[in-house]
């Protein structure tokens, strides 16, 4: 399991502090987030729990595709919030271990028995690795996670939480059916069952609280069919917790597709102060997308997200730089230390261009649709009175991501769009410097 430790830690840090120092290139927009004044409630409850004011977390839910689903730069960001703030609890998880590879930050997860994990998304075939085998898309309903496990036989998934991430209570939605067994939710030689079965299919939420702060859970499914959405651990004595629910290989769309009543259960249940939506890349790399559309997709869920969460703010992150070769260059083994933008010309002929294998392309580049996504992204957020971060601009404009992979170590991988554990932190602490940065902006306008 990957781990930044004490030494990410204090590099996140002082990479927030240089940003709040003004050693952060030119701002995108006051305090380089935005429309930062929409996420008042949000500096207001950080505040409280520094005041002493506020037992609740401070909850943070981030929504998006691979760049969430890893939790590199969500962990980073995660670390430097609770180190700040105090720990709140690991948040909401997908139920159980939804992929192979699956390895969330500050606990283990664990599944035993004859679960069924249902994805609401899957890719296409891969047309350079077609032996690898294809997922399906299973029938809804979905929630927050894109994920739903499913038993018709007693299994359990089990939580070991690291020193520092210990929880009070353990929060667990599943879907009730006539025919649904129990759920049984135990920490510390304490237990509390609950019966999923009900005249209709819906999404409940149940708590359990512990008389004291634990470090092992284990829900046991038992008695009849059980299906999780999602499942949650917190600590009731304050400080921040910060969910990262990505898909890889999701776009925006995935996320509309997914069901109003399961989404508003869950959101009354983990009640988040925060929603942080991160998508963009993947529909960046789509050619002639749809830009108009999309913008129209994203006004609609943040709009749709605000009514379900009952009005929480909302923070877009723009889609970062990323950059794409030439298709026929892809596993050949060649070494390309460039990178520069399409001309106005090359995106006019790019189809040619390609067909022809021609040395215009023989370079590293930003996709061109994912700065039409991007700003597509700001509109949507200034229309909507949501805050925006200029991701791209903050991490050094366009080919940045490829100059982040040349570094010693590298911050970007050799795909020119994931990022190292490095990478991470450094992404997180840029975010982090410019909320801090935008509250501090908002205090000294009051």
């Amino acid at each position: 399991m990957s781990r930044l430790g004490a030494r990410g830690l204090g590099v996140a840090l002082a990479l927030a502090a240089a940003v709040l120092a003004g050693g952060a290139r030119a701002e995108v927009c006051a305090a380089n987030i935005c429309g930062a004044d929409s996420l008042s409630p949000f500096f207001h409850a950080l505040h409280e729990l520094k005041a002493g004011a506020r037992r609740r977390p401070v909850h943070i839910i981030q929504l998006g595709d691979s760049h969430t689903a890893n939790d590199y730069i969500a962990g980073a960001l995660r670390d430097q919030l609770q180190y700040a703030f105090g720990h709140g609890g690991r948040g909401v998880l997908p139920p159980g271990v939804p992929y192979a590879g699956y390895e969330p930050r500050l606990v283990q997860v664990s599944q035993a028995g004859g679960w069924r994990v249902n994805l609401s998304f899957a890719p296409p075939p891969n047309p350079r690795h077609p032996e690898l085998p294809h997922l399906y898309v299973s029938p809804p309903p979905f929630g927050l996670t894109g994920f739903r496990l499913s038993t018709d036989t007693d299994a359990s998934i089990t939580l070991d939480a690291e020193p520092g991430a210990n929880f009070t209570q353990a929060i667990v939605c599943a879907l009730t059916e006539p025919d649904a067994g129990a759920v049984s939710v135990s920490a510390g030689g304490e237990s509390q069952r609950f019966s999923l079965a009900a005249d209709a299919r819906r999404t409940v939420c149940h708590t359990a609280r512990f008389s004291s702060p634990q470090q092992h859970l284990q829900l046991s499914a038992t008695g009849g069919p059980v299906s999780l959405l999602s499942w949650a651990t917190f600590n009731d004595d304050g400080g921040v917790a910060l969910s990262n629910l990505g898909v890889s290989g999701t776009q925006l769309r995935d996320l509309a597709d997914r069901d109003d009543q399961v989404m508003a259960a869950e959101l009354d249940a983990y009640h988040p102060d925060l929603i942080i939506l991160a998508f963009g890349t993947n529909e960046g790399y789509v050619p002639h997308a749809d830009v108009a559309g999309y913008e129209t997709l994203l006004r609609e869920q943040i709009a749709r997200l605000r009514r379900l969460s009952h009005g929480a703010p909302i923070l877009v992150l723009g889609a970062p730089d990323a950059e794409t070769l030439r298709p026929d260059l892809y596993g050949t083994g060649g070494v390309f230390p460039d990178c520069a933008p399409l001309s106005s010309d090359d995106v006019q002929d790019y189809a040619a261009l390609v067909q022809a294998r021609s040395p215009r392309l023989a370079h590293w580049y930003p996709p061109a649709g994912l700065a039409e996504i991007r700003a597509a992204q700001q509109r949507a957020a200034e229309a909507e009175g949501a805050a925006f971060w200029n991701w791209e601009a903050r991490m050094g404009g366009p080919c940045s991501a490829h100059r982040m992979g040349l570094q010693d170590p590298k911050l970007v991988r050799g795909d020119h769009i994931h990022y190292t554990p490095e990478g991470g932190v450094k992404i997180a602490g840029l975010l982090y410097g410019d909320l801090i940065g935008s509250d501090r902006t908002l205090v000294g306008a009051r």
